[in-house]
Order: C-alpha cells, then structure tokens, then sequence
C-alpha cells in the first residue's frame, strides 16, 4: 500500500478541484487500510458533507473528535455546520462558541455566530451580528463571506460605494461559486436600486451562472426578472419569476409580478388566476386587492368593485390612508353600475374639503351661480376671481383634478349640468391646457343644439394639442352634423393620421361618412352606391379584425350587410350586439334596437318590428322620439293595421306639431282606413259612416296641406297634396298608387349624423321634380360624395382601446366625440372606459384613474 499520506494529500487536491467522488475514492483507500486516520477521517466528513450528505458528515467529524480529542477548533466547526445544516442550531451555536473557545479569532466560526444572530431578525440580535462581522473583517480583511454580509448591511443603509468595493474584494479573492454568486447579486442588487438596469441585468446574469440550480441560491432569478420585466422583455421576466415559484410556490410578491407579466402578454384570465392566488395565500394584502380589480375592471365591474372595496376596508383597518386613486377608481365602477349616490359619496370621499364643495353647493355658505349662461362664455372666470377677492382659496391639486373631471361628468349624467359646467370651467381656470375639460363643455353645447359654440370649444382644445385624437374626432362629427361633408372627412383623415392610423374611431367615423355618403341622396347613383358601401365594410372589418369586441364595428357591418339585402347574417349580427351592450351605463346603443327592427320589418315581420320600435321608445327615449313612431306607424300601415298606424302618427304630430310629413302620413292613414272600410262586403251603417268621417278627416288635413305647400316645409310635396286632393271622392283606391306616399325617410337619410339605421329599400313618399332628378349627380359632385376614398385608407389600422386607456370620463353616452350614443351607431369603442386627460401621466394601462398605479372595451 502507498504511503496514506499520499492519497489523503491527493484526496484534498481532488475536494478542492470539486471532483467529489475522486475524493471520496482516495479517502476510501486511506480508512480501509487505517479506520482511525484522522485526516482521511476529516477529508471523508468533507466529501459527505458537499454531497448534502450531513448526517454521514457529523458522524465522521465525531469519530475524528474521538480518536484524537486534541484536535484543532476547525473540526468542531464542521460539527458546527452539521449541526447547522441538519436545523440542529442551538447545538450548532454550541459548536461554534466552542470553537472560539479554543481559538478566539476563528473567522469561521465569528461569521457563522454573525449569521444566526442575523437571522433572529431581532434589532439585538443584528446589531450582535454585525458586530462579530466587523470583528471578522478586522481579523482577517479577505473572508468573502463576511465581505458579503457587510456588504449587504451597506446595500441596505444605502452606502453603495462601500457594497460595490467589498463585493469586488469578495470576488478578488474567492473561486468559491454560491459565494461569488452572493458576491455579483450584492453588487447587481446595488446597481439596480441605482436605476443601471443593463449593469444589474449583467451581474445577475452572473449570479446565476455561478450556481447549478434555483434552490441553492433564488435571489438573482427574482432580480433578474424584475430588471427584464422594467426593460418590456415579458417572455425572459416570466421565465425568472416561474424558476422563483419553483422554490417558493406560496411567495405572494411573485405571483403577483406573474399576475401582472400575465397581463402585458394579453392572457388576462391566467393573470387573475395568479392574483386570486395571491390574495388565498395572503388575504389580508391590500395591494393585491387592488391589482385584482384592476384586472377585472374590463370583465367583471362587480367583482372589480368588491376588490376594491376589500382593499379599502384592509387600508382602514391596518390605520392606513386610502389612496385619492382608489376612491375614485371605486366611484368610477358605481357610476358604471348606475348607483350614482354611490358614486358621488366616494368621489366627494376622495375629495375631501376643497372649493369644490361651495361650487357644487356642499356646504352652507354656496355661491349662487348663473349655471346656464356659464358655457356661452367659456373665457369668464370672473366668478373664481371673485372668490379670491372673498378670501376663498382656489386651489385644485393636481392629483385631484382627475377626481373633479370624474365628479363633474356624474352631474352631467344627474342632469345637473350646470353644475358640471362650473366644475370644467374651474379645471380650466387651474390647468387652462386640460383638454377634455373643453371637450366635455363642447359636448354639452352639443346637447343644446349649439353646434356653433360645440365647435368652438373643440377649436380650443386643438389648439392646446392639434394632434388630439379624441377632439379631431368630435370636430368631424359636428362638422357632419353641419352637412360639411367635404370638411369631415379632412378631419377624419387627421385625426387617423394623428395615430398613424391607430385610431379605430377615426376609421369607424370614415366607414360612417362612406356609409352616408351611399345613402344620401335621394336618387342614388348604384355604382357610387355600391362603392361606398364597400369601403364602409371593409372599414368597419378592419377595425374588427383586430378587435374582435367592438360593437359599433359590428354594428356599423352589420348595417352594410342590411343595405345589400343579406337580412339573416345582419340579424344574427345586431342581435348578438343588442346582448352585448345590454347592461352598462356606458353602452347605450338605441341605434341597434332600431336596426334589428328594420330588419324585421324587411322580413315581413312585423309583429317582432312593432315591438322591437316600442321597446327601443320606451328604453331610450322616454316614448317620446317623432322619427321612431314614423318607424312604428310605416310598420302598422304595412301590417294594414289603420287605426293603429294613424294613432301612431297622431302621437308623433303632437310631438312635432310643425312636421308637415307626418300630417300627410296621418291623412294617408285615414284614407286607407276607408278604403279597406268600403272594400269589405259586409259593413255597418255604422263603419260607413266612420269612414265618411275618417274620409273627410282626411280630406281636410290634405287641403291644408295643400294651403302650406307654397312654403316648403319638411319636404312637403305639392304635386303628392293636389293628387291626393283630387282622388278625394274615390271609394277605392289603387294599392300600388298610394303606397308611394307613406312614410318619407328622406328626412332620416338627410341627416348625416342620424341614427346609421338601415332604411328599408321602399319607394319614398313624395314624388320628386324632374329638375332634382337631373342634378342628382351634381348634387354628389358638390357635396364630395363621388370621391370613395379607396385609396386613401389603404394603410390604416384600428387600434385597441386600451392603448388610450383613460383616468377620466370624456365620453358622454350621447353626444361626445367617443360616443354618439342615439345618433350613430359605430362608435369609439372605447365609449365604456374611463379617459385620461392629456395633461395625465399614462404610466399603467391597467389602473382606472390616478396616478398611483388603469374611459375600451374591445
């Protein structure tokens, strides 16, 4: 046999290389020929010991002890850590005392006394810690691993140049890898807290590559991830932090970073998955509650609100101070849910005392205010002025301003618009360049039928920010609104380029302005006709194709499909939009109730017609829109229910007494009464003499219709009036000669900025001159209609809406340039989000309002 001092120095050389078993072979020849060889014994307890193998390890170290109790206090330091790593650490403490016992300025033992008085995590214990690691650094200035723990302690006092010289001392004089890796995650950790994110990515690479596995050493995984996380890299973050839950499956901080990374990669379901997680493990963390409801804020309001709610109440017990942002993100999902005194509680919580409560009338001493002349001089702030003057502070934090937005769009929906107005026109006196503060006064303006003053307004916001999407937009729809097709078409085109053709709006607007473009004249040219239809499809797909949601889109296609007399697949269509819409306070959409009945009615169904027009007044419009029992009296005349058509028709005149249209409807009605009368074999004394009655009903509406005729009015038709009044003797009248007469829709087809309802394809009402028919194509080239504009949105793209995510209302549900709500059916769709302020920081798509973190749906 060899000398046993040779194998036990080849043994050594072989441990310190890392070739374990080697080790263990040369120490194994060694103890075979002498059991009780101290230096194989102690070699022996090293290679069990790297093998995680500490049982073997402590007793090999105890046999060491025994054969030769006069041993150095290195060996009762392997016990030490035995002991240690078997969770055994009061013996562990033991050991280590015992070992500076025998040798007072053991470094070892000093760093390992210093790490278990760390981990006590007792303000005595660390400061006792710490001081054995300074002791160690004195002792001996190269030990890595006090190096490591003092570097630590700085990172966490904030001294980064001390952390970065003893990490780079550490590295310098170890070859040790968990050490190193400690080493580069102290010194990537420094770095990262400095905001050198490439320099911290770097070391954390290097952490890593100094370890074989996650469980020895999960720290740089989670930096690594955070860092890759802040640079957009979602795929490399995810990877760190799934390798981090691989260790600990239960740690809170790291599901929710997955929850959020789950977020920006579009998988919005397994995000929620992962916070609700979180909040099992942890159900008294505020902050997951709250990213929670972030998260379920575009699928689910109500639990969205419950979360928030819960993190509310967490706050408030735990003696904290509920965020303005929270406050408001909570009245902004009342509003939504239609609990407006919800709504205005928290607001006015989030508020707090501030001028806004003499403005709104909040307190006992209030301002009288002459709300309804306030708009028509938007540049009058005399009325803050002279609270100054009073001695009333105006002061409008900025983190409130949103808040105040939010609060003055809830009067609006309160009808309290006088209020609103002030509380826009005081953002405006603070921050004169909020843009959608002039938008919402322009949208009120609007619902006045101001257009002149609407438009003003916008032309303020523009020139705050003449890219400005949403007030391009809102401008295009006034200028339709004015007939200035030519000019509305322009300022779609800009408000698109403004996006780089991101906008869906804008191009919903173009596929709108095509689609009125086919219908608007009354004697239509079918090639231009078919043209823009098909440019208003292929717009309205676009923006669907990527937004598989959006229900003006559909709705705006589903119109199309109607023109071209595909009446099932548009059914099918409007339908599944009706549902879609139904519920929210945001979503009002009477346009596709109107549509489905259209279809209906094409269908020959008019029954389900008659009732869908009903339905549609009395949810929307209070039963009180003329144009929509037009609708509902042409589906009763089609139906030959008379009398049911004419008190239709007598609802709608006492409505709009000056519409001459539906006079002569309603004397159509009559005479078609009489008609079926007469034509019936067996009649009544009764019924004839009704319908003599009924006849001359008739007869005198026509006569004074033929008396205005001269002035012209709602498309009044002298030629229609003269033959109906000289038919009047006839007791039977031709169904194909009066059908033409009943119920014009030219006046809905005029309007370029009503309802985008399909108008059934039926001959209109009243005849037209010769002279107009002729200068149809003229009146096309006039208005800018012949151009299809094919070409000009080639390169377009619709956007989603939550790449304009906002913190506060802009839209209105009927008159705002995001949502045209009872006046045109393709809409912003993103008319159910909140919107930000240009002015606000965009920093977190999914926080509501505020700017602590959140106006589409798609």
């Amino acid at each position: 046999m060899h000398e046993p001092s040779t194998w036990v120095g080849k043994g050594q050389l072989l441990l310190a290389k890392g070739e374990v078993e080697q080790a263990f072979a040369a120490f194994k020849i060694v103890l075979e020929g002498d059991r009780d060889n101290v230096p194989a014994l102690l070699g022996q307890a090293c290679v069990e010991f790297n093998r995680s193998r500490y049982s073997d390890s402590l007793e090999l170290y105890k046999r060491a002890l025994q054969v030769f109790p006069n041993c150095p206090g290195a060996v009762r330091l392997g016990i030490g850590l035995c002991r240690y790593k078997l969770g055994q650490f009061e013996k562990a403490r033991l050991a280590f005392q015992r070992v500076l016992q025998l040798d007072s300025e053991n470094v070892e033992a000093l760093v390992a006394l210093a790490i278990m008085d760390l981990q006590a995590n007792e303000a005595s214990g660390i400061q006792k810690g710490m001081d054995k690691m300074r002791r160690a650094f004195e002792i001996y200035p190269y030990c890595a691993m006090a190096l490591n723990y003092l570097a630590n302690h700085f990172f966490f006092t904030g001294q980064h140049f001390l952390v970065e010289q003893l990490t780079e001392t550490a590295l310098a004089v170890t070859n040790h890898g968990p050490t190193k890796s400690h080493s580069y995650y102290n010194l990537a950790r420094s770095y990262h807290s400095k905001g050198d994110y490439e320099k911290a990515g770097f070391y954390y690479m290097a952490s890593i590559k100094e370890i074989n596995k996650p469980h020895e050493f999960v720290f740089p995984y989670y930096g690594l991830g955070q860092v890759k996380l802040k640079s957009g890299d979602f795929r490399s973050a995810l990877s760190n932090f799934e390798k981090v839950l691989e260790v600990y499956p239960d740690n809170c901080e790291t599901l929710k970073a997955l929850g959020h990374i789950y977020v920006q990669l579009g998988q919005v379901e397994k995000a929620q998955e992962f916070m609700r997680k979180a909040i099992k493990i942890d159900p008294r963390d505020a902050q997951a509650f709250l990213d929670l409801g972030e998260l379920l804020i575009s699928s689910d309001t109500g639990a969205a609100l419950d979360a928030f709610k819960t993190a509310r109440s967490l706050m408030e017990k735990g003696g904290q101070a509920v965020p303005i942002e929270v406050l408001n993100n909570i009245g902004v999902l009342h509003f939504e849910r239609e609990e407006f005194e919800l709504a205005l509680e928290s607001l006015n919580k989030a508020l707090g005392d501030g001028i806004w409560l003499i403005l709104t009338g909040n307190k006992p001493k209030s301002y009288v205010i002459e709300a309804s002349a306030s708009i028509l001089d938007y540049k009058d702030m005399q009325l803050f002025h002279r609270l100054e003057e009073d001695g009333l502070p105006v002061e409008l934090p900025w983190n409130k301003v949103t808040v105040v937005f939010n609060l003055a769009r809830l009067h609006e929906q309160l009808h309290n618009t006088g209020t609103a107005n002030i509380l826009y026109h005081l953002i405006l006196f603070k921050y004169p360049d909020y843009v959608d503060a002039y938008l919402r006064l322009a949208a009120i303006a609007k619902a006045r039928s101001n257009l002149q003053l609407s438009i003003e307004l916008v032309n303020e916001a523009l020139k705050v920010n003449d890219k400005c999407p949403n007030a391009l937009s809102m401008l295009g729809d006034l200028e339709l609104k004015n007939d200035d097709w030519v000019k509305a078409k322009e300022t779609f085109r800009s408000a698109s380029d403004a996006t780089d053709g991101k906008d869906s709006y804008a191009i919903l607007s173009l596929g709108n302005w095509n689609y009125f473009a086919a219908i608007r004249n009354e004697k239509r040219a079918p090639k231009l006709e078919a043209t823009h239809l098909e440019k208003a499809k292929e717009l309205y797909t676009r923006v669907l194709v990527q937004h598989t949601a959006n229900l003006y889109a559909a709705n705006g296609a589903g119109v199309v499909l109607a023109e071209k007399g595909h009446f099932d697949v548009s059914k099918d269509i409007f339908t599944q939009v009706q549902e879609a819409a139904s519920g929210s306070v945001f979503v009002q959409m009477p346009d596709v109730w109107i549509n489905l009945a259209h279809v209906f009615f094409a269908q020959g169904n008019f029954a389900l017609a008659v009732k869908m027009y009903q339905n549609c007044l009395r949810k929307f419009y209070y039963n009180t829109d003329s144009q929509i029992l037009l609708y509902l009296a042409r589906t009763h005349y089609e139906a030959e229910q008379w009398q049911e058509c004419k008190k239709t028709l007598l609802r709608a005149i006492h409505l709009a007494p000056s519409n001459y249209t539906l006079r002569f409807d309603a004397g159509v009605a009559m005479q078609k009464f009489s008609t079926s009368t007469l034509q019936k074999e067996k009649r009544t004394a009764d019924e004839v003499r009704s319908t003599v009655a009924e006849l001359e009903n008739a007869v005198r509406i026509f006569s004074q219709l033929s008396a205005a005729s001269n002035l012209h009015l709602h498309g009044f038709d002298e030629k229609s009036g003269k033959r109906r009044k000289k038919d009047k003797n006839k007791s039977r009248y031709e169904r194909d000669d009066e059908e033409p007469y009943m119920m014009d829709d030219r006046e809905e087809l005029g309007d370029e900025d009503a309802n985008m309802n399909y108008e059934e394809s039926t001959t209109q009402m009243n005849d037209q001159d010769d002279d107009n028919g002729e200068n149809a194509q003229d009146l096309l080239a006039a208005a800018g209609l012949e151009d299809s504009d094919v070409e000009d949105e080639a390169a377009a793209a619709p956007s989603s809406a939550a790449g304009r995510r906002r913190r506060a209302w802009s839209e209105s549900d009927d008159d705002e340039p995001l949502h045209r709500g009872t006046e045109s059916s393709p809409v912003r769709e993103n008319s159910a989000e909140l919107q930000e302020s240009d002015g606000e920081i965009r920093e977190d798509n999914s926080k509501l309002n505020g700017g602590g973190g959140l106006d589409e749906e798609d």
